[in-house]
């Protein structure tokens, strides 16, 4: 191999926008700990974290969460800036976090300004089947034809498809043949210093979503 090899990319950053009371910590709480917590908590920001050891390479997956607040512009500039993918969340229940979703796509294309940006737009909530108020195939139509982006329904509740909703955000940065099976195992693979997570305090701004 070439000495001018690129080095291989071994960080990938997953950050869930959405509006508030959507379910996005939520989401990312079942996927990590297979917990769900009935009691809303607004999020401020937060890094988890996971190492895998693929094939003698240490991969980093982390993941953002963010506040649907979205109180300060330029460290969400930062955010999208320095993330590989993006999960876009609404509540199959409030057409408005909908109109949320269109908006934060719409300013990721602005500032990512690539051909292809890795999308996965994410309908939580199907636990409340009885209280759809959005169409499921109207939106995936929108967002699979138009936006050329991933869709996927989950349920952080009921844990319905919410490994599905990270297989989607892997397969977009391309990792999904050595990080499926990995993540399938993760509990019983990971050692204990594997897995971390990282509070921003609320009035520190130096803590921004920057990539170490």
């Amino acid at each position: 191999m070439s000495s001018l090899a690129v080095k291989e990319k071994t960080t990938f950053r997953l950050v869930f926008f959405g509006a508030a009371g959507v379910g996005k910590t939520a989401l990312i709480q079942r996927f990590l700990q297979d917990r769900f917590e009935h009691k809303y908590k607004r999020t401020v920001e937060e890094l988890h974290y996971r190492e895998y050891d693929i094939d003698g390479a240490k991969i980093r997956i982390e993941i953002m969460d963010t506040s649907g607040s979205y109180s300060f512009p330029a460290m969400r500039k930062l955010c999208i800036l320095n993330s590989d993918a993006f999960a876009l969340v609404y509540a199959i229940d409030d057409p408005e976090s909908f109109v949320e979703v269109q908006r934060m796509r719409e300013e990721i294309l602005e500032l990512k300004g690539e051909k292809f940006t890795p999308i996965t737009v994410v309908g939580n909530k199907v636990d409340l089947e009885n209280q759809r108020l959005l169409a499921t195939g109207e939106i995936m139509s929108m967002v699979e034809l138009d936006w050329n982006a991933s869709f996927v329904e989950a349920s952080a509740k009921s844990s319905e498809n919410v490994m599905g909703v990270f297989k989607e955000l892997l397969q977009q940065v391309n990792l999904p043949s050595r990080l499926s099976p990995a993540l399938r195992r993760r509990r019983e693979t990971l050692p204990k210093d594997s897995v971390g997570i990282r509070k921003k305090p609320p009035m520190k701004k130096t803590n921004s979503c920057i990539l170490s």
